[in-house]
C-alpha cells in the first residue's frame, strides 16, 4: 500500500477550503484553524463556506480530510503546508498586512522543518524572499491562487493555469499534486521564482479590475448621455480581440481579491513611474460616487439594498462596492434598510436589517442590487441595477 502525502492545510476560507478538499482525494489533509466552529464542519463533513461544488463533494466523495486547532497535531509529519491565511490591505501602513502568513511561517518551521510551505495568501511582491531570508531556509515558496467566489472547487478542478514560484523538486512535486486533484487533463504549468509569482497574482487581478472599471466606465458614460449600454458594450465586444467576458456593468469591483490586490500593486509602484495603475484603483472610487449620485437622483426617502456580497452564490461582502454606494447615500441623510441572509444581525452599520423579504421590497422606495434576482421581477420598477446580461 503506497503511503498517502501528508499536507496541512493553514486556514479553512475560500483558499484553503477548496485546496483541502481538492488535495484530499488523493492525500492526507489536515486543515489547521483557530476558529473552533469551523473545524468541527470540516470534521462533520461541511463546508466552512458558501459554495455548492464543495459541500457535494464533501458530501459524495471519500476524502481523506480532518481539521484541528493544534498545531503539534497539524503541523506532525507534514510533506507540503499550505498557507492559506487572510492577508487584509492596512490603509494605515499602505501595504498587506501579512501578520497571520509570517506567523504560520515561523510555526510551521519550528515543527516541521522538513516540510515545503506553500504560501497562497496574496502577498507583497518581493515578501517571500524576505521571509527566505529571515528565516534562512529555501524550504518556503508562493503559488498563486485564482479563485473566484462561489465557484473556488470548480476553479481548483477546473485550473486556468497552475504557477509554482520554485524550480525545486520539493516544487515540481506540488505542481503535480494540484494537477492530480484536478479534473483537466492538460493544465499548464508554470515554475518560475517566487518574486515573479507575486507579480504575477497582483498583475493578474489588476488587469480583471481595470477591465471591470472600463465597461464600468462605459456604463457611467451611456447612463450620463441617455444611451443603451448594451448595445454598446454588445458591439464592442464583438471585436474578438476584446471579447464578451466580464464586460458585466456592476457598482465598482469588490470581493477578496480586487480590491487590495490593486491597492497593493499600486503601493509595489512607489518608486517607479505610473499612471494607470493610479487610474485603474481611483476609477473604484468615481464609479461608486456616480452610481449613488444616481440613486439620489429618484428622490426616494427609503434605500433597500438587497445582498450586500458581491456575486450570486457568494457569502462573502467583504470589501463589497455594494457597501460603498450604502456609505454613500446614508451620507446624505436617506434612510437605508437592508436585506441580507448571510448577516444574522439586526443592524448593519446603524442601518436596519430585514429578514422579511416581502416586508423589505414593500417598505423600499429604491431597491438597490448589484447583481438580479427573479425574486425581485415583482417590484422591477422598484429596482436599480446595472446587471444587463445576468452574470458575475
Amino acid at each position: 500500500m503506497v503511503n498517502k502525502i501528508k499536507i496541512t492545510v493553514v486556514g479553512s476560507g475560500y483558499v484553503g477550503m477548496s485546496l483541502s478538499v481538492l488535495l484530499a482525494q488523493h492525500n492526507d489533509v489536515t486543515v489547521l484553524d483557530i476558529d473552533t466552529e469551523r473545524v468541527d464542519k470540516i470534521n462533520k463533513k461541511q463546508s466552512t463556506i458558501v459554495d455548492t461544488e464543495i459541500e457535494q463533494f464533501l458530501k459524495n466523495n471519500s476524502l481523506s480530510l480532518k481539521a484541528t486547532v493544534d498545531k503539534k497535531i497539524a503541523y506532525k509529519d507534514a510533506n507540503f503546508i499550505i498557507v492559506a491565511t487572510p492577508t487584509n490591505y492596512d490603509l494605515d501602513t499602505n501595504r498587506f498586512d501579512t501578520y497571520s502568513v509570517d506567523s504560520v511561517v515561523e510555526d510551521a518551521l519550528k515543527f516541521s522543518p522538513q516540510a515545503l510551505i506553500v504560501i497562497k495568501s496574496t502577498i507583497p511582491v518581493g515578501h517571500t524572499k524576505l521571509l527566505q531570508e529571515k528565516f534562512k531556509t529555501n524550504r518556503v515558496i508562493f503559488s498563486p491562487e485564482f479563485l473566484r467566489e462561489g465557484q473556488a472547487l470548480k476553479d481548483n478542478l477546473y485550473p486556468s493555469r497552475i504557477i509554482v514560484g520554485s524550480y525545486c523538486k520539493s516544487g515540481q512535486e506540488f505542481a503535480e499534486l494540484l494537477k492530480q486533484g484536478s479534473k483537466k487533463t492538460d493544465v499548464e504549468t508554470l515554475l518560475i521564482r517566487s518574486t515573479e509569482a507575486e507579480a504575477v497574482k497582483l498583475f493578474a487581478n489588476t488587469y480583471l479590475a481595470m477591465r471591470v472599471s472600463f465597461f464600468n466606465e462605459l456604463d457611467s458614460y451611456a447612463l450620463a448621455n441617455d444611451l443603451d449600454t448594451r448595445s454598446i458594450i454588445e458591439g464592442v465586444s464583438l471585436d474578438e480581440r476584446i471579447g464578451d467576458n466580464y464586460n458585466n456593468p456592476s457598482f465598482g469591483y469588490g470581493g477578496y481579491c480586487l480590491p487590495k490586490d490593486t491597492k497593493q500593486l499600486l503601493a509595489n509602484y512607489e518608486h517607479v513611474p505610473q499612471t494607470l495603475i493610479n487610474a485603474i484603483v481611483s476609477s473604484n472610487t468615481t464609479r461608486k460616487d456616480f452610481i449613488a449620485d444616481e440613486i439620489r437622483k429618484l428622490n426616494p426617502n427609503v434605500v433597500g439594498f438587497y445582498r450586500l456580497v458581491m456575486k450570486a452564490d457568494s457569502d462573502n461582502f467583504r470589501s463589497s462596492a455594494v457597501q460603498g454606494i450604502m456609505k454613500r447615500i446614508k451620507a446624505k441623510g436617506v434612510e437605508v434598510v437592508v436585506y441580507e441572509p448571510e448577516l444574522g444581525e439586526e443592524e448593519f452599520f446603524g442601518s436596519k436589517v430585514i429578514t422579511d423579504l416581502d416586508k423589505f421590497k414593500e417598505m423600499s422606495d429604491v431597491i438597490v442590487a448589484n447583481r438580479k434576482a427573479d425574486c425581485l421581477s415583482d417590484v422591477e420598477d422598484k429596482c436599480f441595477s446595472r446587471d444587463l446580461f445576468g452574470d458575475n
